[in-house]
């Protein structure tokens, strides 16, 4: 039976305004709707959270759009924003882990024999496309080289390596690249309310993927982490060492985010010392503490620190004990956070 409903946790935003970043793949989407030359088969690459699906779903959208555009509120809009357009299938899979020749087959394959019941399109978006077993990708394949003139396929795929070559040859691939802190932090400023610091903190963390930063910023397990981490920076002149041990301890089972938070709390101390400029600042309501330590600390200092967080990420990933690692690197912020240039 055909999936013509959207896969369970889809973020359903409605068009490419709505996509943190990505302007050049925007722009491409945009000229084909508008000239109407469009390929009848698109592999969307990138890391999960990057917006596979939300790009997908815009594009899809802006071509079956009665103004051509994805405005949003024609009638073909409003059934593909309600997930009740009627050339607009998503193929499922039962098995978590494959997408069987059975699902191509009865979803796509048998489907494609049909024309559009509405427009004169009709598109197929296949998430996950990597875990397609060989057997369902060359049960595509014919599809793909000789397409119905109404039918377009996408492919999202996290790894598309994964892929046949005798698909990935066939089709054209398109990148999602990492996208620039700049741009995430605005968008979760502008659509989410964020305050500056915490989306700052988010997008460092997430290194460029949107869907990872919307995740960070709306944990309560993150706000708290990114709370004590920098209540923990700020106290490390004065704590005695034993007390700072337990405080990172507390913060044990997200070690990798409290790191990450470490080097953006530094790099804005080196930013300030060298330029006086609180505008630049990530923590601008820190600002204060980030004098603070920029006039407590060399600029070897600051080296030493930034090289001792590098170390520590390293020695856990080798294994080293917990205890040692944030012993060592306590000790080294400790030492450098009492020097004066």
């Amino acid at each position: 039976m055909c999936c013509r409903k959207k896969q369970e946790g889809v973020i359903g935003l409605a068009g490419f305004s709505d996509i943190a970043g990505h302007d050049r793949l925007k722009e491409y989407f945009r000229r084909c709707s508008r000239s109407g030359n469009t390929p009848h088969a698109l592999i969307l690459s990138g890391e999960d959270g990057m917006g596979k699906m939300m790009l997908a779903r815009a594009y899809a959208m802006s071509l079956l759009c009665e103004n051509g555009t994805g405005c949003g509120t024609c009638r073909s809009c409003r059934q593909f924003l309600t997930d009740n357009h009627p050339d607009v299938i998503y193929v499922g899979h039962e098995k978590p882990a494959s997408i069987g020749v059975d699902d191509i087959r009865g979803q796509l394959v048998a489907d494609a024999q049909y024309p559009p019941y509405q427009g004169d399109r009709k598109i197929y978006i296949v998430d996950e496309a990597e875990k397609m077993t060989p057997q369902a990708q060359n049960a595509l394949l014919k599809t793909i080289e000789e397409p119905p003139s109404y039918m377009m396929i996408m492919l999202l795929a996290s790894h598309e390596e994964s892929l046949l070559q005798t698909i990935l040859s066939r089709c054209i691939t398109l990148q999602l690249k990492p996208v620039p802190d700049s741009i995430i932090i605005q968008f979760l400023t502008d659509k989410f309310g964020a305050d500056e610091r915490r989306a700052g903190a988010a997008a460092a963390l997430a290194r460029g993927n949107p869907g990872r930063a919307i995740a960070l910023f709306q944990s309560e397990e993150f706000t708290n982490m990114h709370a004590k981490t920098i209540e923990l920076l700020k106290s490390i002149p004065d704590k005695p060492l034993y007390q700072l041990l337990s405080d990172l301890t507390d913060l044990k089972g997200e070690i990798d985010e409290v790191f990450e938070t470490m080097k953006l709390w530094y790099r804005d101390v080196v930013l300030f010392k060298a330029t006086r400029d609180s505008n630049l600042l990530i923590f601008k309501d820190e600002k204060k503490a980030v004098m603070a330590a920029a006039d407590r600390i060399s600029f070897n200092g600051l080296d030493e620190i930034q090289g001792a967080i590098e170390k520590a990420q390293v020695r856990l990933r080798s294994n080293v004990s917990f205890e040692l690692t944030a012993m060592l690197l306590l000790t080294t912020l400790q030492e450098q956070s009492v020097m004066r240039k």
